[in-house]
């Protein structure tokens, strides 16, 4: 076995033993509408994300709370049928919202926001919220990890810091790319660095 194939041998079986860990730093979702007021055009892609068909924006906006802001702020495509800010609760105190735990589209009652971009400015009635830390698998990947979509689990990192985060919700779905997305809050608290790994457990 050469040095090639003992690393595609390596890999492999990291994958069936680790998810790949991923922060997640602050950032919005805009519908097509909210888009052309913002900036006067449909969102354009600067480059793709981990996630097949999602992509990191040109656009960047204003988020305003009662209490402060914070400019230069990523926009994600494509367009989503409503909009939607996801933040850390620390985010959220510089701000002045108290956003709920939620999985991201869960935004029903939660705290709006007043987005400014280049053209113009949004306000939304709702849609800011903390995101759940969630891990994205294939279908044949959570087979794989013997978990299901909606499950809860743990997920133990392998990080700098190591931490056993709890109730961390399982998404299945062909669509997705296996990586486990932590919040800025998490992500320190723990020590993470691009291309740490954690393990799923019951």
């Amino acid at each position: 076995m050469d040095g090639q194939e003992l690393h595609a041998l390596m890999e492999a079986v990291t994958r069936r033993l680790f998810v790949e860990l991923e922060a997640s730093g602050r950032h919005v979702h805009v519908t097509r509408e909210q888009a052309e007021v913002l900036f006067g055009h449909p969102l354009t892609p600067q480059r793709p994300l981990s996630q097949p068909g999602q992509y990191l924006a040109q656009e960047r906006v204003t988020v305003i709370g009662p209490k402060g802001e914070f400019r230069n702020v990523a926009v994600l495509g494509p367009e989503r049928k409503e909009g939607q800010v996801e933040i850390s609760l620390t985010d959220g105190r510089s701000l002045g919202i108290d956003a709920p735990v939620r999985l991201s589209g869960d935004v029903k009652g939660s705290a709006g926001a007043v987005l400014v971009g280049s053209r113009g400015r949004v306000t939304l009635e709702q849609g800011v919220i903390a995101a759940k830390r969630h891990i994205h698998l294939t279908p044949e990947a959570a087979q794989g990890f013997g978990v299901r979509d909606k499950q809860i689990v743990k997920l133990r990192t392998l990080t700098g810091r190591p931490v056993t985060f709890e109730d961390v919700v399982v998404r299945v779905s062909p669509d997705f790319a296996p990586y486990a997305h932590l919040d800025y809050d998490e992500a320190n608290a723990c020590g993470f660095r691009k291309g740490d790994l954690g393990r799923i457990l019951p």
